[in-house]
């Protein structure tokens, strides 16, 4: 097999491959090294020893990322204010179809700061299981583990993973129009329009890694982030531009700065509402989403 079809035939798991490893690592950027790696591994090996290429791939880019999950953890430890995921913009397919509100579940940042309460091995039994759908002799096999053993892993992680109950999901065009709604209301400092988009109990987190101006802590309630929010946008809002994307399979916003990409913005809906919003403005974590929209 010459380099080219190697290349091309690696190119047709890239994909699901990568939304693996981003599951299992809710970070873009280290995603994508997994892959690499995988694709390095891949081009050197034997090829007559490879029958199946996807259970082959999917078994070295899982174990891949275990090995980075241990370093992540203890760097997370470390890390200054609320740790939240990489964003990653979903419209363009790049994290699979999502299609059903429980794809879409399976994706958000809510989702992905669940898994952090998992040990790495029983996340990578409940990505395998949830995301992917893969049976628990299937999982044996990638991990190298017994399936009585891969059993119980999920049974743990599904206890300690506790996914709301589903709520009625308001239409595409709905959602968008809600955060052009929040946008004017927050640019325009307009404290009714605000009061109207958000929840009683809504939360507001931000990540700014310690390189940039953020809430160090969640912001609770809806006075209190209407109150954070108004006082933002006094500041900053007049400079900023604000672009609708989807986030993480759920309706969000990119704000730009002289055409530069300063933060992301995931929201999460309850019955025609803000109940959550997930505010990513630390800019290493922004590279991979200020890729994607940068492209033609």
């Amino acid at each position: 097999m010459t380099t080219l079809q190697l290349a091309d035939e690696f190119e047709t798991h890239r994909s699901r491959l990568f939304g693996l490893a981003y599951r299992l690592l809710g970070s873009a950027q280290e995603a994508e090294d997994a892959v690499q790696d995988a694709y390095l591994r891949f081009s050197g090996a034997d090829r007559a020893a490879i029958e199946h290429p996807a259970a082959w791939l999917a078994k070295v880019v899982t174990n891949l990322c275990l090995n980075r999950l241990t370093s992540a953890r203890a760097r997370r430890e470390q890390y200054t204010g609320t740790w939240l995921p990489e964003p990653v913009v979903t419209s363009d397919g790049s994290l699979g179809p999502l299609e059903s509100a429980q794809q879409r579940e399976q994706v958000s940042l809510a989702m992905l700061v669940l898994l952090e309460r998992l040990t790495p091995t029983e996340r990578a039994v409940y990505v395998l299981r949830e995301a992917f759908g893969y049976g628990h002799r299937e999982i044996a096999g990638l991990l190298d583990l017994s399936e009585a053993n891969c059993r119980q892993l999920y049974r743990r992680a599904a206890q300690r993973v506790t996914v709301p109950e589903s709520r009625f999901e308001a239409a595409p065009e709905r959602r968008e129009e809600l955060v052009r709604s929040f946008i004017t209301a927050a640019r325009d400092g307009d404290l009714a329009g605000l009061e109207k988009l958000l929840t009683d109990d809504v939360t507001w987190w931000s990540d700014g890694g310690g390189k940039v101006s953020a809430a160090r802590r969640p912001v609770e309630g809806r006075d209190k982030v209407v109150r954070f929010l108004v006082g933002g946008a006094q500041r900053f809002a007049a400079d900023l531009e604000f672009t609708v994307v989807e986030v993480n399979g759920t309706p969000g916003l990119a704000a730009w700065l002289d055409g530069t990409l300063t933060g992301v913005v995931e929201f999460e809906l309850s019955d025609g509402r803000i109940a959550h919003a997930r505010a990513v403005v630390n800019p290493d974590k922004l590279a991979y989403v200020r890729h994607q929209l940068a492209r033609p």
